[in-house]
């Protein structure tokens, strides 16, 4: 079972993309089993992150901005822009899919984790993310 979800995003930010996730685990009936997400992109990524104070991804987004600098000369590839690189580098440090276990019908996620799209890029972009759903019966 797969669906595949489209998000506006408004540039560099993060989304809470949890409750769009567990809707596809509801309608697809999947009681117990896998829920495997992957962005289509380069330059976005998905994460794992606290969901109750946004101030920890604030904090990711400080400490990414110091370690991967837009428009540093060391970076070749800036055919977009002076966060091209960056975007792809800060996708590949964040990663570009994830698997979340389903028990009873819910994504099994911890107490104060959510599911995040987390767009690199400075202009807004049209992500797409694909969700599959393994059943274990």
């Amino acid at each position: 079972m797969q669906e595949t979800l489209t998000f506006d995003t408004p540039g560099r930010s993060t989304r809470d993309i949890t409750a769009d996730v567990q809707r596809v685990v509801r309608d697809k009936g999947v009681n117990t089993g896998v829920c495997h997400v992957f962005i289509r992109h380069t330059s976005a990524s998905l994460m794992i992150c606290e969901n109750a104070d946004p101030s920890v991804r604030a904090d990711v987004e400080r400490w990414m901005a110091k370690t991967v600098v837009d428009g540093d000369p060391m970076f070749e590839h800036d055919m977009e822009g002076p966060d091209d690189m960056p975007g792809h580098i800060r996708s590949i440090l964040t990663g570009m899919d994830l698997s979340v276990p389903i028990t009873d019908g819910a994504l099994n996620l911890g107490t104060w984790q959510g599911i995040y799209l987390y767009e690199h890029r400075s202009a807004t972009h049209r992500r797409e993310v694909v969700v599959t759903l393994l059943s274990a019966g």
